[in-house]
């Protein structure tokens, strides 16, 4: 497969730039930020590089007489170009004048928000449709206009065992291309630099690294879960006295949150005024499930295989499941992030029940469950048709995300669609 994979980002970096003077790209290390700005950018500055972050500090200047879009790529390595760039904004510099990527959220407090200047745009790692690169059956943009036809007939190629593989073989478009020994090694170095080289970089001192991957390994195995933090950490420190104090963990999270690597799922912020109470606490789970199953130390072959110590939790499912429930929503991130429209999840504060993924646009919605399963039945789709009584003709479409091979519409009117064919 070529390296040049087609984005979302690409479509949406092409249809905003031409309208806003500056637009920043945030995302992981490895996501293909600069890839997609490059498609773009005649003027590019590398920040990373010290002759470059010197020669930029020393004529500021110059970024009025470089041709534009200028692309100023990993920008927190000088992190005066951001006022730079919002004081140019101010003075009124062309539309489509300069595109900012960025891998590490700033913490400098002096910094300006950029709010009202720079436009910020997040990129995720190759989704579903990004990856198999055919035209889906059926897309989130038709979901939400209503447009989708009352019947639906479509046949995927994917069987369960091809998104066990997806999972494990990661959406970094460095990673995705190579073989599965390179590629474990790959994901073992990513995980092995932040923990030594990332965290360092953030002020984020580890004193010992081996509890520091303990929790990291806590974390994915919560993939698609509500659990606390004093759970994780007690998972991590099982049969320990000298556990991390919770100022410790909080300085793991936020730090990898602020390296764009913890990506969890809000609450549908809605959703009380309809239910009364709702589970408030995020879904969690990390940018890539490739690292989620790294951490875990889980091949391709142990899921599909269901070996006796995947991690499983009685109230959330299998990790298997979970993992595929991740690689989903991912994907859907990925495509509601291409249309602005928000995803999050919702569940009542009894846990009766939940809806995996709420996608909304205005005042449209579409409810989403993901089951890893080939075959639906009417008590896999109770959740969403309670859901749609509840919020009424609001909700465009109903859908349940499979790993089936088949693509149809229930007498329910709910949407049952194999994941690789929906984009």
């Amino acid at each position: 497969m070529s390296s040049d994979i087609p984005r979302y980002a690409d479509s949406t970096l092409f249809e905003i730039l031409p309208y806003l003077p500056a637009i920043m790209i945030d995302g992981a290390k490895g996501v293909g930020k600069t890839h997609t700005a490059k498609r773009f950018a005649q003027t590019v500055v590398q920040l990373d590089k010290k002759s470059e972050r010197i020669a930029l500090a020393n004529d500021y200047d110059r970024l009025y007489r470089e041709t534009p879009p200028i692309l100023l790529d990993e920008w927190q390595y000088l992190p005066e170009v951001w006022d730079r760039v919002r004081r140019m904004v101010d003075d009124g510099i062309s539309l489509g004048s300069i595109i900012l990527t960025g891998s590490i959220q700033s913490k400098d407090p002096t910094l300006h928000s950029g709010a009202g200047r720079i436009v910020r745009m997040r990129m995720r790692p190759l989704s579903l449709a990004e990856r198999i690169q055919q035209p889906p059956l059926i897309t989130l943009k038709e979901c939400l206009e209503g447009s989708i036809p009352e019947k639906i007939d479509g046949k995927s190629p994917f069987k369960y065992e091809d998104y066990m593989n997806e999972v494990v073989r990661s959406g970094f478009p460095f990673i995705y291309q190579t073989n599965e020994e390179v590629r474990t090694r790959h994901l073992n170095s990513y995980v092995d630099n932040i923990i030594n080289r990332e965290f360092t970089k953030q002020g984020v001192r580890v004193r010992q690294p081996g509890k520091l991957l303990n929790w990291m390994q806590a974390y994915a195995a919560a993939t698609g879960t509500t659990t606390s933090y004093n759970k994780m950490l007690d998972a991590a420190t099982a049969g320990e006295d000298d556990k991390p104090t919770k100022e410790t963990t909080i300085a793991y999270r936020e730090a990898l949150r602020s390296l764009w690597l913890i990506d969890e799922l809000p609450c549908w912020g809605e959703g009380e005024n309809l239910f009364g109470r709702l589970k408030q606490t995020p879904k969690h789970y990390l940018a890539d499930p490739a690292l989620e199953a790294r951490l875990l130390r889980l091949s391709a072959h142990d899921l599909i295989t269901g070996i006796a110590n995947t991690p499983h939790d009685p109230e959330y499912g299998s990790i298997a499941g979970r993992l595929f429930e991740s690689l989903c929503i991912m994907s859907l991130r990925t495509y509601a992030a291409s249309l602005d429209a928000d995803v999050e999840y919702l569940r009542t504060g009894n846990g009766t029940h939940e809806i995996d993924a709420i996608v909304q646009k205005d005042q449209s919605i579409v409810a989403i469950e993901v089951k890893m399963a080939a075959y639906i039945t009417d008590t896999d789709v109770r959740h969403l048709n309670w859901f749609e009584e509840k919020v009424g003709t609001r909700v465009k479409e109903k859908i349940i995300l499979t790993t089936g091979d088949r693509a149809y519409r229930r007498p329910d009117r709910v949407l049952v669609v194999p994941a690789a064919l929906f984009g």
